[in-house]
């Protein structure tokens, strides 16, 4: 089995939507799949059978798992945020995707419509770090939480929308989440 495959993957599909967003003047965290695949239908996020969720609240710039015990968390991670101009969305989503490894597309968003220059391929350079947990996006934008190699920056806004956090913290998060999680973003 190829550990770099998502354990939630659902298909390539991703890869020509973020290519498809960049296109159209899209933003967002430049996240690919390792191993893009033939696109298949993609099925709706099951809905958690148990009370885990997060909840970030930007102001603190930290991420509280929550488990049961709605007034006590069971831990809680530094994170970087969105910094002016690309603010991270605050309001309530779920968990939409997980991908393990990630590949980062970077664009060049100088000429209209943007285009990918370069693909980042997993290892310790890559800006996703090990990680990447989906919670949002609209028309044009899809923001996360992902580890990254700069964790000097947390406690930071210096993103573009998506939550940095330590490569460890980001897979403890991705472990103990799956589709469907809730995840709470308050100022």
């Amino acid at each position: 089995m190829d550990r770099r495959r998502p354990i939630y993957a659902r298909s390539g599909a991703i890869l020509a939507a973020v290519v498809l967003l960049a296109a159209a003047g899209g933003a967002g965290c430049g996240v690919a799949r390792p191993s893009p695949a033939a696109p298949k239908d993609q099925a709706a996020a099951p809905t958690p059978k148990d009370p885990t969720h997060l909840v970030l609240r930007l102001g603190e710039r930290r991420i509280y798992l929550m488990d049961g015990n709605p007034s006590t968390p069971v831990e809680s991670f530094p994170v970087a945020i969105g910094k002016a101009g690309w603010e991270t969305p605050t309001g309530r989503f779920q968990v939409e995707d997980k991908i393990m490894n990630p590949d980062f597309l970077k664009v060049d968003d100088t000429v209209t419509p943007m285009r990918v220059i370069k693909r980042i391929p997993p290892g310790p350079t890559n800006p996703l770090g090990e990680r990447w947990i989906q919670f949002a996006h609209g028309e044009g934008w899809t923001v996360g939480l992902h580890g990254t190699p700069n964790p000097e920056l947390l406690g930071q806004a210096v993103s573009h929308g998506c939550v940095r956090m330590r490569n460890a913290d980001v897979i403890k998060l991705y472990d103990r989440v799956q589709l469907g999680t809730p995840v709470i973003v308050e100022q």
